[in-house]
Formats: C-alpha cells, sequence, structure tokens
C-alpha cells in the first residue's frame, strides 16, 4: 500500500469516528432534554395536585361551617 492510500483509510476512520462522538453527543444531550422535560412536567404536576387538594380542602371546611349555620337557624 502507499502512503496516500494509508493517509486516505485513516482519514476516513477519523471522520467516520468524528461523526459518531457527534451523533452520541447529540443522543446524549436529547436525552438530558428530555429528562429534564419530565422533571419539569412532574413538578408541575405535583405543584397543581396539592394547590388542588388545598383549595379543595379550604371549600370543604367553608362548606361544614356554612352547613353547621344554616342548620342552626
Amino acid at each position: 500500500m502507499e502512503q496516500s492510500e494509508l493517509e486516505s483509510k485513516v482519514q476516513k476512520l477519523e471522520t467516520g469516528l468524528a461523526v459518531q462522538e457527534a451523533s452520541m453527543a447529540g443522543a446524549q444531550a436529547t436525552q438530558a432534554a428530555a429528562q429534564a422535560g419530565m422533571t419539569t412536567t412532574f413538578t408541575a404536576t405535583q405543584t397543581g395536585t396539592w394547590a388542588v387538594m388545598a383549595t379543595g380542602s379550604v371549600a370543604l371546611l367553608v362548606g361544614i361551617f356554612l352547613g353547621m349555620a344554616i342548620a342552626k337557624d
């Protein structure tokens, strides 16, 4: 094999490795973004659940006291 053929093969291998590394880096970035999105969605869902529960609890207490006040009359 000539020197230029070897250099050409090495260059092709280096290019292939660079493409593979870039692809893997892109996949990792996508996975990290998806995980961050899931965490944000989960946090928002939990916050919403707690807000609904708190509002429901307050409404229940108000309803009980109103019901007792009406029942006394």
